[in-house]
């Protein structure tokens, strides 16, 4: 029987690949994102190609019912999830006292509160099913503090740890949470944010690969997924248990400063 995933984000990067992806595996599909016009598109896509079912709800997960208005509209008419896809996210660079206080809490309203109330809403249907994955999209970001953009790596740490615990609430079941933390990857991430204008982002990684990656950590229950790293970048992030804190703090930072 063919399983249905609801993956936020999904009009462009990740988000839409996660979508192809699954599409390819004739799974139908939840589309949510602000823009309408891109997921009609793809939706009209997807179906043609893959004769699957494609649902698709424009909303602005930023907004404080947004989690909840997904949950019942997907209960009316009788959709029922299988894969929890929490994709949606975004960042944005330059000093906390400096930037728009709106532009951060929103970062902060959808990059953990969006993320945690669709996972509340939807983790007690899977519990009584016992069945059902959930993939939180993270970033190796998690890992460390990030001057420069100090709002979106304390959110994606978040994310990471919140993944993990409730992932251990759940070894007694059929239920997984995998959380995927990719590093810096070729989407409009990088143009939103403004880090495609720092040396982090000169070897972003496709979108494609990272979704791959993601897609098949979650089918497999794993419970971290590490993708889209140079050498490198593999042995800083190795190095950071043992890196003295304000030294690491002054490499990232450095890492971030716009060219």
């Amino acid at each position: 029987m063919a399983k249905t995933a609801l993956i936020t984000g999904a009009s462009s990067g990740i988000g839409k690949e996660l979508a192809c992806i699954h599409a390819e595996q004739k799974g139908n599909l939840v589309l949510v994102a602000r823009r309408a016009d891109k997921l009609m598109e793809l939706k009209h896509k997807l179906e043609a190609t893959y004769n699957i079912k494609v649902t698709v709800i424009a909303k602005d997960l930023t907004l404080p019912n947004a989690a909840q208005e997904i949950y019942d509209e997907l209960k009316q008419v009788g959709v029922e999830i299988d894969y929890l896809i929490n994709n949606a996210g975004f960042g944005g660079l330059g000093k906390f006292h400096e930037r728009e206080w709106e532009k951060d809490l929103a970062m902060i309203n959808l990059n953990i509160v969006a993320l945690t109330a669709l996972t509340r809403l939807f983790l007690p249907d899977f519990v009584k099913r016992n069945s059902g994955k959930i993939l939180n999209v993270s970033s190796t970001a998690s890992l460390m503090p990030g001057p420069l953009q100090a709002v979106y790596y304390a959110t994606k740490a978040y994310v990471t740890f919140f993944s993990n615990a409730i992932a251990e609430e759940l070894h007694d079941t059929n239920i997984s949470v995998t959380n995927l933390m990719p590093g810096a990857t070729a989407t409009e991430f990088g143009q939103v944010s403004g880090m495609n204008k720092t040396s982090l982002f000169e070897k972003a990684i496709s979108a494609r690969v990272v979704a791959e990656e993601g897609y098949k950590g979650m089918l497999k229950g794993t419970l971290d997924v590490i993708s889209g790293l140079t050498f490198p970048q593999k042995i800083m992030i190795s190095m950071i248990p043992f890196t003295p804190k304000k030294t690491l703090l002054t490499q990232i930072r450095k890492l971030q400063e716009v060219k």
